[in-house]
Parts: structure tokens; sequence; C-alpha cells
């Protein structure tokens, strides 16, 4: 199940992560966010045991994603030990686009 995290767990479930992880910005106004929820979900099945998926809701977290340099949704940061590693944003993104930056950043 994707977890959901806002700026009193990001550090612990992303920044210390053991494992790399896949950060969704997402808002309840954003259709192209609502549009890749599947698709995230499948991604955090698909990737069990070698990725960590989570949601960060951006309507609540606006000083969170402002630290994070988060302007637009959807945004999806990779991150592997603590560090960004990967930046998609834009309506524009695919399960192609995240696939290849997942799989990189797994190689």
């Amino acid at each position: 199940m994707v977890v959901e995290v806002n700026r009193e767990n990001f550090e612990k479930e992303v920044v210390e992560s053991k494992e790399p992880v896949l950060v969704d910005f997402w808002g309840p106004q954003c259709k192209p966010c609502l549009a890749l929820m599947p698709t995230v979900e499948r991604l955090e099945k698909n990737y069990e045991g070698r990725l960590k998926v989570v949601k960060l809701n951006a309507a609540g977290n606006r000083m969170l994603c402002a630290k994070l340099r988060v302007m637009g949704l959807p945004t999806f940061l990779l991150y592997k030990d603590g560090v960004e590693m990967s930046r998609l944003v834009g309506d524009h993104i695919t399960e192609s686009d995240l696939l290849k930056a997942i799989d990189a950043v797994l190689d």
C-alpha cells in the first residue's frame, strides 16, 4: 500500500529510507495527478521490495513543497540514499517516463 507522507514523516520515510523512494506529489484538484494514480499504485506493486512509493498531497503540505522546489503538479521525485536522483514534472508524464527514471535509479 502506498504510504502518505507529510512534513512530519518525510525525513523518516524518504530521506532515511534504506531503499530508493518514488515520491508522488499530487493534488485533489489535479486531473493529471488523479489520472496517474492507478499507474502509481501498479508501480508500487511491481517494484515491491526494491522501491518504496509514497504520496504527498501538495495542497496540505505547501511549505514542504516550497522547500523541495516543487512548483507544479504532478511532480515525481526519486530518492536514493537520501539524495534526489531524478525529477519528473508536468501533465505530460507517462508510465514509460516513470519506468525509465525508476530503472535508472535501481541500476
